[in-house]
């Protein structure tokens, strides 16, 4: 499945079901932590994974049950991302879903750069700059 280079978070949650409508909730660190605004319009696109919550046991990780999540990330990934921040040894930091950290060497606050991600651990990513992107008006 190709997914396209504009996305700006991905994560998964269950369809809630209220009075008239059915609810999907963005997790608080997609807002405050990742590229979602909350005062924009956003484009939602659903991707079932074939799997059924509707009484089954949890086989993967939760962060609702305590349990930590796989990283969001894999080596070799390529993305486009924001640099948000510096790192204490001078390097960009980005976060992408559920504000999981990538360090990218090289790049700075405001940076918008196509990165590599060459290395994965379970707390965060390192990735390399692949090229170096313009904000579109």
């Amino acid at each position: 499945m190709e997914i396209s280079e504009q996305l700006n978070c991905l994560f998964s949650a269950a369809v809630k079901e209220t009075a008239d409508t059915y609810v999907i909730e963005v997790p608080h660190e997609e807002v405050t932590e990742g590229f979602v605004d909350k005062e924009e319009i956003h484009q939602v696109a659903l991707l079932s994974t074939g799997r059924s919550s509707v009484g089954r046991e949890s086989s993967g990780s939760s962060q609702e049950d305590g349990e930590i999540q796989d990283p969001p990330v894999s080596e070799g990934d390529k993305r486009i991302v924001e640099i948000s921040e510096t790192g204490d040894q001078g390097d960009g930091l980005t976060r992408v879903e559920r504000g999981f950290v990538v360090i990218v060497p090289g790049a700075q606050v405001g940076d918008r750069v196509r990165i590599y991600i060459e290395t994965v651990r379970d707390t965060v990513a390192f990735g390399e700059v692949v090229e170096r992107l313009d904000y579109e008006n």
